[in-house]
């Protein structure tokens, strides 16, 4: 187990070292520089300027200033902002991010278990069919798409809810909805595939014949064993919910840390775009590294006997949830 969990940390720290290069050299490729807006000024002024954020060493230098600025947690000064780092827009706007996604996510959880729980349990009926086609919309319909009709429908024409901000409880409710419906179809699909499966076992079976009802065979023995895949996804969900609020976020003006982000891309903020960037990159890879953690400690089945195994397993694990086919997985 401890060799496993170093080793997954080493592939951790490899996979954001590659973003991090990546993203840098992406950066530097794209035409302009950040003063290109600012309109003509004097060629010392704009050279002192450039000398400041080391812009005018070799491209190389440049990155091994920032790798070594990284190791000490500092992403940088904000170049159009002077008076903030991009640390500060972290700490002051990443809360606000964070707490939608946690609304979203709470949003999709609950109404995507109880949907799959509805239309595995009335399988191949209406209510089964309704379930899915909501599933299917989720899936179909962009996020950005879903937040502009839900503005137009509750707040320009039936004025209930307000179009923007982040002050109370009615500014919460469109844009988790909004941000919540992707992984909501999701959820309620993998649920559905879980729950059937787990319907159809001996267990199950022995259950029923011991006289059990339906709500005590489903609470005792179905749902625990059903949410199994669900809860392996749900801290994944939650990272991409917060790295995906970009849009939502500037639809309805929340302050979060995506709007900022938007800013930067058009005003050429190098630190911002890059310490942004590799902030939401730790975040996906850290929840990955805890998921693939708690794989062994949620789900039995899994053992941590060797790589190849346990990469079968997990394959296999995943297999079973999307489309509810029975696996038999050797045991460790």
């Amino acid at each position: 187990m401890i060799r496993y969990i170093f080793k997954r940390l080493a592939m951790a720290f490899v996979t954001l070292w590659a973003v991090v290069t990546i993203t840098f050299l992406i950066m530097h490729a794209i035409p302009g520089d950040p003063f290109a807006k600012e309109g003509k000024m004097p060629p010392a002024v704009y050279n002192n300027l450039m000398k400041h954020y080391n812009l005018d060493k070799p491209l190389i230098e440049q990155y091994g200033l920032y790798l070594k600025n990284l190791s000490q947690l500092d992403l940088g000064p904000s170049i159009k902002n002077k008076s903030r780092d991009v640390n500060d827009y972290i700490e002051d706007n990443f809360p606000v991010s964070l707490q939608l996604g946690v609304i979203a996510l709470s949003c999709a959880s609950i109404a995507g278990i109880l949907l799959g729980m509805l239309a595995a349990l009335k399988r191949n009926k209406w209510p089964d069919y309704l379930c899915m086609i909501i599933a299917i919309i989720g899936i179909s319909v962009p996020s950005f798409i879903m937040a502009t009709f839900m503005i137009q429908l509750f707040a320009v024409k039936l004025k209930l809810l307000p179009t923007s901000g982040w002050d109370g409880l009615p500014n919460y409710i469109l844009p988790g909805i909004a941000l919540s419906l992707m992984p909501l179809a999701y959820i309620a699909r993998m649920m559905r595939s879980s729950m059937i499966e787990v319907m159809g076992q001996d267990y199950i079976k022995t259950a029923k014949a011991k006289g059990l009802s339906m709500g005590k065979v489903i609470r005792r023995h179905a749902l625990r064993n059903s949410l199994i895949p669900v809860t392996t996804v749900i801290g994944t969900t939650l990272a991409n919910l917060v790295v995906g609020s970009f849009i939502v976020e500037k639809i309805f003006r929340i302050p979060g840390l995506g709007k900022y982000f938007i800013q930067s891309i058009g005003n050429r903020d190098y630190p911002v775009i890059l310490g942004t960037a590799v902030f939401y990159s730790a975040i996906l890879i850290f929840v990955n590294f805890v998921v693939d953690i708690l794989y062994v400690v949620i789900d039995p089945r899994i053992k941590l006997s060797g790589p190849q195994k346990n990469k079968k397993n997990k394959m296999l694990l995943n297999l079973q949830a999307l489309f509810g086919r029975k696996e038999q997985i050797e045991k460790g």
